[in-house]
């Protein structure tokens, strides 16, 4: 089938891009290097540099064509939308409602919209959070990614558009980018290869840090694939039920660096949660999908790609 992929020079969808390839599907990107990098681009995958905003998107549908849209373009820094409020409505809704509007246009078969596990919940009072929780949205981001959520109850309403909903939590992993606030795994790996000691943000009660859930790339895009097929109509949670402070993943970092080297110290932050792990017991029974990477393994993997990002020419 064709797939086109939003935000597929980035991070995580690049890896999804990546896998559909390798699947034997025929892969359209769509982004506006924004945040991303053209050398992330899979050179099998037919690439657009187009922001979703623009109203020239709906070209590139009529263009392609295409069976299934994979999102994952979004403006995703907690701290930034707070600042910017209208910029983070502008990217994560209006520009959702822009490739909803395409989608219909164009036939879309379906649609895998990327949510935030890590954030719509807020401050959730049930531990592991299941996908049956009320979403109690504490950030613009969260509140911008329940919105799409909504959005899409009403296309499937409207005009019977097929989709699937994935819920991450805090993903980690080669590609990430190490830049602003979204990657603290990437953050801290390539500080610490720079020799320059990281800050681990806390409240002040809390001196551990905040408690995430912490799943390795490879894990999720094994979740986009089987939601190719499966997951219709319904969300699912993606990550590890497996809580882990920030100074655990700090330690379990410079354990494997081979250091021994004290943060420094900041007081956490306008939206940051204080604690968020997902029951992913639902993504299992419906989807077949759990996670395979401990913490260790996929922190291993993520420091061996930054290591050889420091060699290359």
């Amino acid at each position: 089938m064709k797939i086109l992929v939003t935000g597929a020079a980035g991070f995580i969808g690049s890896h999804v891009a990546q896998a559909y390839l390798d699947q034997g599907h025929e892969v359209v990107v769509v982004d506006n290097l924004s945040t991303g990098y053209q050398h992330n681009v899979d050179k099998r995958a037919k690439f657009y540099n187009i922001d979703i905003r623009d109203p020239q998107l709906c070209e590139v549908f009529a263009n392609e064509q295409p069976d299934v849209v994979n999102h994952h373009a979004a403006q995703i820094s907690v701290p930034l939308s707070i600042e910017d409020p209208r910029l983070d409505a502008d990217i994560n809704v209006l520009g959702f409602i822009n490739i909803l509007d395409c989608c219909i246009k164009y036939k879309v078969k379906k649609l895998i919209y990327i949510s935030s596990g890590g954030a719509i919940y807020g401050e959730a009072k049930e531990y592991p959070t299941t996908e049956e929780y009320h979403p109690q949205p504490l950030s613009v981001y969260a509140i911008n990614k329940m919105s799409g959520e909504h959005y899409l109850q009403l296309y499937r309403h409207q005009y019977g558009l097929d989709y699937t909903v994935l819920r991450y939590s805090n993903v980690y992993g080669p590609r990430q980018v190490s830049h602003g606030e979204a990657g603290v795994v990437s953050i801290f790996i390539e500080k610490l290869l720079q020799g320059l000691i990281p800050t681990v943000y806390a409240y002040p009660d809390e001196p551990a840090g905040m408690i995430r859930d912490y799943v390795y790339v490879a894990d999720v895009v094994r979740a986009n694939v089987l939601a190719l097929t499966g997951g219709h109509n319904d969300y699912f949670n993606i990550g590890t039920c497996i809580e882990t402070t920030t100074m655990q993943l700090y330690n379990a970092i410079q354990w494997q660096l081979g250091l021994d080297v004290p943060p420094h110290r900041g007081e956490a932050r306008k939206g940051d949660l204080r604690r968020s792990m997902l029951d992913v017991s639902k993504a299992f029974k419906v989807l077949g999908w759990s996670p395979i990477y401990t913490l260790e393994d996929g922190v291993k993997e993520t420091i061996a790609y930054f290591k050889q990002k420091q060699v290359q020419p």
